[in-house]
């Protein structure tokens, strides 16, 4: 209703094995919020992002459609998170790395992307992909049922308090 654009937003992603795969989400950023800019990821404060999509980024509820990728088999509950082929990272001095250039990601693919993880749980938005992906190893190695079900309703709780994109501090 905002920007009149489409309420749905699909994307390639990368997931287990390097399989390509169609990743469905609410849309919360304006339309062509990419154009010039490749797959970037979205910064705190991000002016691309709409007022509606900050309550959406905010409670995760974007990420909603995407259980439809995990009924498909494409995702699971739990795992890293699922990023775009190609993707950059803005590093502080403007210079753009490759995601497939940091150390972890090829490792990554040994297991079914997440729809949350270690490193959505206790990385920050902006934590660089190179701690997220130390995160996800971590998590690839300590894999339990027991960190998943914790992994969850951790998720559960940051969604009800609405602190996906303003958490300050580790839980």
């Amino acid at each position: 209703m905002e920007d009149g654009g489409s309420v749905f937003y699909s994307q390639d992603r990368v997931g287990m094995g390097g399989r390509i795969f169609r990743a469905w989400k609410f849309r919360s950023m304006v339309p062509d919020a990419e154009k010039g800019l490749g797959a970037v990821q979205a910064q705190e404060d991000d002016s691309r992002v709409t007022k509606v999509g900050k309550i959406l980024r905010a409670t995760a509820m974007d990420e909603l459609p995407q259980l439809w990728n995990i009924f498909r088999g494409d995702m699971g509950f739990v795992g890293p998170r699922a990023i775009r082929p190609g993707e950059k990272e803005v590093h502080g001095d403007g210079i753009m790395v490759e995601a497939s250039d940091i150390e972890g990601y090829k490792e990554r693919h040994s297991v079914v992307p997440g729809l949350t993880g270690l490193a959505q749980i206790y990385g920050n938005h902006d934590t660089p992909r190179r701690h997220k992906f130390r995160y996800d190893l971590l998590y690839i190695k300590k894999q339990r049922f027991f960190l998943d079900l914790k992994l969850i309703v951790l998720s559960f709780w940051i969604t009800l308090l609405g602190k996906w994109e303003s958490r300050d501090r580790k839980l």
